[in-house]
């Protein structure tokens, strides 16, 4: 996938620069079961609840992060919420993830009901060196995560690989408590 690709759509989404500075420049491939394959595309709640398979072009001998994010929470017209972490795996050697630390399980989209379409994105940051997060400690506070302050915090630049999926609320969506 050409990298001008990946960047037009991520800008086009305006996912830049509402989330990110500028776009990654390589392609994320991201495949639920079912063959379900995310490409710039819209997909169920249901297609996308169970963890996808990623991978990239990487350097096995160097580490990176994986984030999945949604800006548009609870909607994309009121994105109060701004932005809730979906996963998000640090140290990761390659894009082996089995390496790495899981600081955010992985969970699916879960748009509640009337807010429309949600973007989900993925990106993939090449890290400096380890990063030290203690435990989960994101896992309790997925709203109002920026994964622009978390780039920044560690270090990492702006993301090397991108993709995205569009969902919207369906009768497959656990209903909130």
């Amino acid at each position: 996938m050409a990298s001008s690709n990946v960047a037009q759509n991520f800008t086009a989404e305006s996912i830049v620069p509402e989330s990110l500075d500028a776009a990654p420049d390589d392609h994320v491939t991201v495949v639920y079961p079912g063959n379900k394959t995310v490409l710039f595309n819209k997909l169920t709640p249901a297609e996308v609840r169970p963890q996808p398979e990623v991978s990239w072009n990487a350097d096995p001998t160097q580490l990176y992060t994986l984030a999945m994010i949604d800006p548009d929470a609870p909607s994309r017209a009121t994105p109060t919420f701004r932005e809730i972490l979906h996963w998000l795996v640090v140290n990761v050697k390659g894009d082996d993830l089995s390496t790495g630390q899981t600081i955010a399980t992985y969970r699916g989209s879960g748009a509640p009901k009337g807010t429309g379409s949600h973007r989900y994105f993925f990106v993939v940051f090449h890290q400096p060196g380890p990063i030290a997060v203690a435990g989960n400690d994101l896992e309790a506070n997925r709203r109002n995560f920026s994964i622009r302050q978390f780039a920044l915090e560690h270090q990492l630049g702006n993301p090397i690989a991108g993709n995205f999926f569009q969902a919207e609320w369906d009768p497959s969506v656990p209903e909130r408590r």
